[in-house]
């Protein structure tokens, strides 16, 4: 896991690099476009978390897609974005997730319990909207921005997996919310830009419990963002 984490970062930075230093062949176009396609890398919190509960390993994002870019002033430093994208996190933590019939059941597992690891996974498909501002012209491709918006996604795949010596399962995972959305901010100079994704509703569905309690988790992501012309 950590090495195809590190090989997207490299291959993130290395595209970026190369689309963003090539921007001056456009020699002074006025139609110039900014950003339109992204790639990202996050390391994921939970907010909210039950009593016990509490994160283990590195719950890790990945995400790229295509952004729209629509100047809304003739200097094009003003812009709105709408896109599509893809993206999948792992969130690691000591709460189990059980089959149990038809019916899913959880568990908070205690510091001595021997076990590696018990994740959620997601795999969405989402749509971002942005406010899009920046210092950027037609011939410079090392400037400040500062977008901010939101993002919606649907859930395409959710997975529960426990890992211990004893032995592991894995199963899909109908508990987790089809329907998600948050607030973006994303800012930063040249290459490297900070991403923030805080969500608005929680990662399950209203009715799933554990120890009487509402699993009314939230994610909190953050990492870098690089954008490729």
């Amino acid at each position: 896991m950590k090495s195809s984490v590190l090989l997207f970062l490299f291959f993130g930075f290395l595209i970026s690099t190369y689309a963003q230093e090539n921007e001056d062949t456009f020699n002074g176009d006025t139609k110039y476009l900014e950003d339109q396609f992204y790639m990202g890398i996050t390391y994921n919190f939970l907010l909210d978390k039950p009593v016990d509960v509490s994160q283990r390993n590195l719950s890790y994002g990945l995400q790229a897609g295509f952004i729209r870019d629509i100047p809304m002033n003739s200097d094009r430093t003003v812009a709105l974005g709408i896109g599509i994208g893809y993206n999948v996190n792992s969130y690691y933590s000591n709460l189990r997730a059980m089959e149990s019939g038809n019916d899913v059941v959880y568990d908070v597992l205690d510091g001595d319990a021997d076990f590696k690891r018990s994740k959620v996974e997601t795999h969405l498909v989402e749509v971002p909207l942005e406010f899009r501002w920046r210092n950027s012209t037609a011939t410079s491709y090392k400037f400040w921005r500062v977008y901010t918006g939101l993002r919606f996604g649907y859930v395409l795949g959710g997975r529960s997996k426990f890992v211990s010596d004893s032995g592991d399962f894995s199963f899909y995972n109908d508990d987790i919310r089809k329907f998600q959305y948050g607030l973006t901010f994303n800012f930063g100079y040249n290459t490297f830009n900070v991403h923030l994704y805080y969500a608005l509703n929680n990662l399950f569905n209203d009715d799933v419990f554990v120890n009487g309690t509402g699993i009314s988790m939230r994610p909190l992501r953050i990492g870098l963002i690089f954008y490729i012309l």
